[in-house]
């Protein structure tokens, strides 16, 4: 005991110069007159108030004291000292007294340790509250910080209420029971209707929650809100939180349950709901109603495309990210089709309208069919799908191509004026830089069709430094793996092998291999050229990737997802290999980039065909396939000697083909197929189509300087520079659209004091629209101001964009809009 009582006083004498003990229960004598402490003269009151105050007071100026009385502090009236003892210190041995000591709380705060005992009864909690304590703490204060060591958050009600709520959705009730125990709920309630309004006769953490729910839900749909706009504030804040959006989740899903949230969205236009987020129903709302609307052709692709991007701000974006794209890329696509006019006069023409705009209808379709798998939700989109299915294959695949067939079946040789040969591709793209003497690294991605390769081309002029354009060339025929790649080699004669392998000579020599086509390529050039695998130069170390573009002037690089998983066992992934392939085709040139290659080509050996849907009777060829000797039979061509010509089928001989050599060819005509067993059905290749023969040769150049800009945002100023009311509508614009160079840029928005207080709610926009309607990159952001607001009545404040420093967590500002604040009082009922 006399430990505690030197320790107790050894703090009040570091804030005090005198200090009074009364020893009520006159027990303590002993302790008094035991206790040595360094530099304090301890004196004993005994009817000697008057001089012991002279002396204190004026004798000892500076001398610290401690004054003991045995028995209980006097009366005010009778109190000689009662001047001294109120400018300085008392100190109490019961237990609230020594709490207070240990805790450094004058003597006005015992009520508050008084009244919540059981709070101060665990050293840990109390050590937790000491830590937390700051001198100019007021008894509101000191509570809220027992509610936080309570609730294990930060001395903010807010904080308290997050963790209460992380609780609940954890069907717990230790944190709500402390402080019950610790007589702190009255506390707590009134501090949860002082700031959100809210007051109920049976007051409990899961009725507020529901209550929570029900007004923010209100407030979006013109219900009746019964809380405050700080609870609107609050429940944007939680849903916004990466440490308690699960409970967030939890709780969202049990309320929409509770309020009947399903029924009434039902009754409701999806249109009102695209600022709202606080229910997982509310998305699967939207979504169902897009699927339809866009099925049914109701909407414009421009609206749905905003939509979309709209709802890319919500708290359950990336649960329904897939079913949003979907949807838009089944707006556009159809958009793009109904606009497409699929007519040509040639293979020339045909090849240029493919190249300039019908392509993106392939790539539409793609993203379509990526999305929707990526979805796993089959049903709710099983409508559009097969609306989309139809849309493909019979308006646009099955259209184009037989128009294009037509031109097809009359060459006498495989060339389109003005548009490159694959077999050149060597002399072309490859040969001007070893002229040059500059070095080149050649990406042969297997099956990297056209479209695909415009994709390409938008993501690499995306990084900052490079820049990228876009060719096309016509594939040898039958457009198969073993004729493009031996086609894409310095080559003279390429002729197919008299056998049943389908391989392909260069020259005389095999081209089957990495190590044949080294051969054919050191040809070119001795001992300075090479081939290596995707994977294997992936693999390398920098040192020697380093070593690999130094030592050598031409690198063939051979990279195979698509066409690998272009398998019957696999082949409804070939899209999902898609996205794989541009991944990675990414990684690989930033790879050799920073092995300081600076000259890189990008191209396949041949496109290909997809369908998701089944394959009907009427895709197959109506005839077989006959002749003297089949060598090679494949879904989408037949190679042999003295085929037979037939209706289905456009003969061409190798001469026809650019070959040497007598081997005959069969291309079933437009899309058809040949019924072959153990192959791939929907993804196919080898034949004419367009989506087959047209393929990308993508140049890639790394620059010095960066290239890169960010689109700017303007904050638009309506009519009225006063905001009057709880809500603050302000449309902000985007100034450009957004391309492969002007990139997208991420803002955080607020209303905020001179002083820097937050007093709305804040929004964390991104600003990526591309389109060229100014209109269309318009966005409007509501702000709910929060009870803080009312503090700026009269003052001017300021809607701040802040932009993130990279690789910080830190924000500066970007751009502001002053307003002045004049809200009266019957802003109050605005909700």
């Amino acid at each position: 005991m006399e430990n505690r009582i030197a320790q107790a006083l050894t703090r009040l004498f570091e804030r005090h110069r005198i200090i009074f003990w009364y020893d009520a229960k006159q027990e303590l004598r002993a302790d008094f007159e035991g206790l040595q402490l360094a530099g304090i003269e301890k004196i004993e009151l005994t009817n000697n108030e008057f001089g012991v105050k002279y002396r204190i007071l004026r004798e000892q100026p500076a001398q610290k004291f401690l004054l003991y009385r045995e028995g209980p502090q006097p009366d005010d009236l009778d109190n000689w000292l009662l001047d001294v003892q109120l400018a300085h210190g008392e100190f109490r041995t019961d237990q609230i007294g020594l709490w207070l000591s240990e805790l450094e709380l004058g003597l006005d705060f015992a009520d508050v340790v008084q009244t919540h005992a059981e709070f101060y009864r665990a050293i840990k909690r109390k050590d937790a509250l000491k830590r937390l304590l700051k001198p100019d703490d007021t008894s509101g204060m000191i509570r809220l910080k027992m509610l936080a060591v309570c609730a294990g958050s930060e001395p903010r009600i807010d904080s308290v209420l997050e963790n209460l709520l992380a609780e609940l959705a954890d069907k717990r009730d230790e944190k709500i029971k402390l402080i019950q125990r610790c007589s702190l709920d009255k506390f707590l309630w009134e501090q949860m209707k002082r700031h959100y309004g809210y007051d109920s006769k049976e007051p409990g953490i899961q009725d507020f929650c529901i209550e929570l729910f029900k007004s923010c839900y209100a407030m979006g749909t013109d219900g009746q809100v019964q809380l405050t706009s700080d609870a609107i504030v609050f429940l944007k804040r939680w849903k916004d939180s990466r440490q308690f959006e699960e409970s967030f989740e939890t709780l969202s899903g049990e309320c929409a349950e509770i309020l009947g949230i399903e029924h009434d969205l039902g009754k409701r236009d999806f249109r009102e709901l695209l600022e709202l987020d606080y229910f997982r129903l509310i998305d699967q709302k939207i979504v169902s109603d897009l699927v339809r609307a866009v099925a049914s052709r109701t909407v414009s692709s421009g609206d749905v495309t905003l939509w979309a991007r709209q709802r890319r701000q919500g708290h359950w974006y990336r649960e329904f990210q897939h079913l949003y794209e979907a949807v838009d890329y089944a707006s556009q696509f159809i958009h793009a089709l109904d606009e497409a006019n699929l007519t040509m006069n040639s293979l020339t023409d045909g090849i240029e309208r493919y190249t300039r705009s019908w392509f993106r209808i392939d790539q539409l379709y793609r993203k379509f069919v990526y999305h929707v798998r990526g979805s796993g939700q089959a049903s709710l989109m099983a409508t559009l799908s097969d609306q989309i299915e139809k849309l493909y294959s019979n308006n646009y695949l099955l259209k184009v191509n037989d128009r294009w067939q037509s031109f097809v079946d009359v060459v006498t040789k495989w060339e389109a004026a003005s548009i490159p040969l694959q077999k050149n591709f060597f002399k072309r793209w490859v040969q001007p830089f070893l002229e040059k003497d500059n070095k080149v690294y050649v990406i042969i991605s297997d099956a990297f069709r056209y479209e695909i390769g415009d994709e390409l081309l938008s993501l690499i002029r995306q990084e900052d430094r490079y820049d990228a354009t876009l060719e096309p060339a016509l594939s040898m025929l039958p457009s198969y793996t073993q004729l493009g790649m031996a086609a894409l080699l310095p080559n003279t004669v390429l002729t197919l092998a008299d056998n049943q392998t389908g391989t392909v000579e260069v020259d005389g020599q095999s081209s089957q291999g990495t190590a044949n086509r080294i051969k054919i390529l050191d040809r070119s050039n001795p001992q300075r050229v090479t081939a290596i695998k995707a994977e294997e130069l992936m693999a390398l170390n920098r040192e020697d990737c380093r070593s690999l573009v130094r030592d050598h002037n031409v690198v063939y690089i051979y990279h195979n997802r698509i066409d690998s998983t272009g398998k019957p066992v696999t082949e409804d992934r070939v899209f999902d290999a898609v996205e794989e392939t541009l991944q990675e085709l990414i990684r690989l040139i930033k790879k050799l980039t920073g092995a300081n290659a600076s000259n890189l080509l990008v191209t396949s050996d041949h496109g290909f065909i997809y369908q998701n849907q089944a394959i009907e009777e009427s895709d197959f060829a109506q005839e077989e396939a006959e002749g003297n000797q089949i060598l090679f039979r494949d879904r989408r061509f037949v190679l042999g000697k003295g085929l037979k010509e037939k209706t289905s089928f456009r003969k061409f001989q190798s001469s026809e083909l650019g070959l040497s050599g007598d081997i005959e060819v069969l291309i079933p005509k437009s899309i058809n197929r040949l019924r072959l067993r153990g192959s791939s059905i929907r993804f196919v290749h080898g034949g004419a189509s367009l989506q087959e023969v047209v393929i990308p040769v993508v140049r890639i150049n790394k620059k010095r300087q960066s290239d890169i800009s960010t689109v700017e945002v303007e904050i638009i100023r309506g009519s009225n520079s006063a905001i009057t009311s709880g809500q603050v509508a302000v449309t902000l614009y985007q100034a450009q659209p957004v391309t492969d160079k002007v990139q997208s840029r991420n803002l955080r928005a607020g209303i905020y004091t001179q002083s820097g207080d937050l007093i709305s709610d804040s929004h964390d926009l991104t600003f990526d629209l591309t389109s060229d309607n100014s209109r269309e990159r318009e966005l409007q952001v509501r702000f709910v101001l929060t009870r803080k607001a009312d503090d700026a009545n009269g003052q001017e404040v300021i809607l701040r964009l802040d932009e993130k420093l990279t690789g910080t967590s830190h924000y500066k500002e970007y751009k502001s809009l002053r307003y002045m604040m004049r809200r009266s009082f019957t802003s109050d009922f605005d909700f």
